[in-house]
């Protein structure tokens, strides 16, 4: 088993590696738009949940960041199943549905657990103390697996990249701005909050915060996530599955 998720994890690390210069480029470039817009634009002057707002802010940009690194493999995913027809070698050579969902999401989590290193990086340069607790680490890893799940599900079901830019407009961008990357979800109107309470992203963000802030991380919370995540999992392997078919 663990030969075929090797097989895939390393074509798709293979592939990162020849253009890794560009694809770091762009990830830290939209953080650290963000610190400076908000981050000096606020600084020490503004309170979000107790915390000054540019410590409230980080871990928003690492769930945020983090996520569009994880998920943005369905369009990459996409691209090599239509024009390359990748999936087509996978499913006619000795790699099993598991293998290959597995190996996606392992390259997902590489790309996500890369985006927030460089929010760290930027952490210290702006002078924002963390605090990094066993249960971050475990955080972050769910977080990853949850969301690049959920990329590996989309990228088998859209059958184009209007119908993938579409499931970004409407659920991942809003997701991003409206579940407690920038500002509290207490502050949002009683129908609004009522949705995003409904979105993973939410409890990821704030259980994320508090494990880095110090702060008490709901037990509720972190279940949800990994609710989500094995949700999102089994979703992706039916959608290989039905591939094939």
């Amino acid at each position: 088993m663990f030969n075929g998720i090797k097989g895939v994890l390393y074509r798709e690390l293979n592939v990162y590696r020849k253009r890794a210069g560009k694809q770091l480029l762009a990830t830290s470039l939209s953080p650290l738009l963000f610190l400076i817009a908000f981050g000096w634009g606020f600084g020490d002057r503004v309170m979000a949940e107790g915390l000054p707002y540019i410590t409230f802010l980080i871990p928003g940009l690492i769930t945020m960041s983090s996520l569009n690194q994880s998920y943005g493999i369905a369009q990459e995913i996409n691209i090599t199943r239509f024009y390359f027809h990748l999936f087509d070698e996978y499913l006619i050579a000795p790699v099993t549905h598991i293998e290959i969902v597995l190996g996606e999401i392992l390259y997902g989590m590489f790309k996500g657990l890369l985006s927030t290193l460089l929010i760290f990086i930027y952490a210290t340069l702006f002078k924002v103390q963390l605090i990094l607790s066993p249960l971050f680490f475990i955080a972050i890893l769910i977080h990853t697996f949850l969301f690049a799940s959920l990329g590996t599900t989309m990228a088998m079901v859209v059958r184009d990249h209007g119908s993938q830019a579409t499931v970004n407009t409407f659920v991942i961008t809003p997701m991003v701005f409206l579940c407690g990357t920038f500002f509290s979800v207490d502050k949002l109107p009683y129908l609004f909050k009522s949705i995003v309470y409904l979105l993973p992203l939410t409890y990821s963000t704030k259980v994320i915060r508090a494990s880095l802030t110090g702060g008490t991380v709901n037990p509720l919370y972190l279940s949800l996530m990994i609710i989500f995540a094995g949700l999102f999992f089994f979703s992706a392997y039916l959608a290989v599955k039905k591939v094939e078919a």
